[in-house]
């Protein structure tokens, strides 16, 4: 079987951490909380979300809270992500591997696929799987064990699957279904988080390419 790459989406193939930041800190400003700089966010960001907002509220938000903070969050991620592109050696990646590729994200389908196609990268994927809905889908693991059954009647061979993405919601996510991981430092969380995972750790889309043609050779 053909090694595989499944790519993240938000903060590894698209350019969008400082948008997310942007958003997240007008977020917190429906209930007066500082602004984050970008290295501050890598360093407190954790999946699920509402787990980052404990983190920096230092107490569970109440549910008038969390509605506020979760529309506002969209709305003006929404007004300035069109404004983001593919990170840099996105494409020289995709077109450089010599696998097949999908795409997974838990980013909503309706909004990833018109993304996916603006940028151009569509073609390199077999296919591109967002969140249809969180019923069902606890998290990232489900989501990569449905979309690996999608792809091929037969399965993926996890030791011939990398998943690349930018959190370490990713390498669990990869260790679940007994697939590798490479994780990115450019997304959303800090190397020295990423580090701790024990997965190879890019700087670079090239290099986490790299890394995956390492974990797969047979």
């Amino acid at each position: 079987m053909r090694a595989h790459i499944v790519w993240d989406w938000n903060g590894t193939l698209f350019d969008d951490v400082e948008v997310v930041v942007a958003a997240s800190n007008a977020a917190f400003a429906e209930i007066d909380l500082a602004p984050l700089t970008v290295q501050q966010y890598r360093e407190l960001y954790r999946v699920p979300v509402i787990g980052f907002y404990e983190h920096v509220m230092g107490r569970t938000p109440t549910a008038e809270e969390w509605l506020r903070m979760d529309s506002r969050f969209h709305r003006h991620y929404e007004d300035l992500r069109d404004g983001c592109g593919l990170t840099d050696g996105a494409a020289g990646a995709l077109s450089g591997w010599s696998g097949s590729q999908s795409l997974l994200s838990m980013y909503a389908h309706a909004d990833l696929l018109p993304l996916v196609r603006r940028l151009g990268v569509e073609q390199h994927f077999v296919r591109v799987d967002g969140r249809i809905s969180t019923s069902g889908v606890s998290g990232k693991s489900e989501h990569l064990v449905r979309h690996l059954a999608a792809i091929s009647v037969e399965g993926m061979d996890p030791s011939r699957t990398v998943l690349i993405g930018d959190v370490v919601d990713d390498a669990v996510a990869a260790a679940h279904v007994g697939a590798h991981a490479v994780l990115f430092s450019g997304g959303s969380h800090a190397r020295s988080e990423l580090e701790r995972v024990g997965v190879p750790v890019a700087d670079t889309l090239a290099q986490a390419v790299e890394y995956a043609r390492d974990l797969v050779k047979s």
